[in-house]
């Protein structure tokens, strides 16, 4: 299954274009602020595979929870091209990637943290994602691995008040695990979802009217 992954929620701008797991060409850059390069991103990828749009089975890409900015403008830019080309756009969230890209440790729970800043995290606990503020975070019921930016943080302070976790090496989502989201979702693995901004909170940011 040919796919176009686009990501741009969080401290990561990519495109890539995989045939299933194998990864034919990819752009990863690590910046918050490159949102505006990921057309020519997704161009650059499709010219190195040798693809044009229309040889894709579909196009993934993250819905968030993250920047505002960055995920309407993968959205757009997934829709378009989805729209010349007639193939589906599949959406999964940021959690969603980073859980795909590597299974909890035998016997660990896993979450996936996501720094939202002003002292909370996005916490995903099995596919449920809240904003939950760092001094109520719910303890796990058992041993735990944590993904995402703010894994770091999360096993710090679950850790000081006695609980058994791990951080997992999966920061930020990757074309590989955006794409196995992406086909998990088309499977009934992972529930529907529409392909439109997911945010936890209301964007701070807004359209102009």
């Amino acid at each position: 299954m040919l796919a176009l992954t686009l990501d741009a929620a969080l401290a990561r701008v990519s495109a890539a274009v995989l045939d299933d797991e194998r990864v034919l060409a990819e752009n990863v850059r690590d910046t918050a602020r490159g949102a505006g390069s990921l057309a020519g991103m997704a161009e650059a990828v499709l010219a190195e595979a040798g693809l044009s749009a229309t040889a894709l089975d579909l196009v993934a890409v993250t819905l968030g929870p993250g920047s505002f900015t960055g995920i309407r403008a993968a959205l757009a830019l997934a829709h378009g091209i989805a729209l010349a080309a007639g193939v589906a756009v599949v959406g999964v969230t940021a959690p969603e990637a980073l859980a795909a890209m590597r299974p909890a440790p035998p016997g660990r729970q896993l979450w996936v943290a996501i720094d939202s800043r002003r002292g909370r995290v996005f916490l995903d606990r099995g596919g449920d994602t809240l904003a939950v503020a760092l001094d109520d975070l719910p303890m796990p019921r058992g041993p735990l691995a944590v993904a995402g930016d703010a894994a770091q943080e999360i096993a710090a302070r679950l850790v000081a008040r006695g609980a058994d976790v791990l951080v997992a090496p999966q920061r930020l989502p990757e074309p590989r695990g955006i794409a196995r989201a992406a086909r998990d979702r088309l499977m009934g693995v992972l529930p529907p979802r529409p392909a439109q901004p997911f945010y936890v909170d209301p964007p701070e940011a807004r359209l102009p009217a």
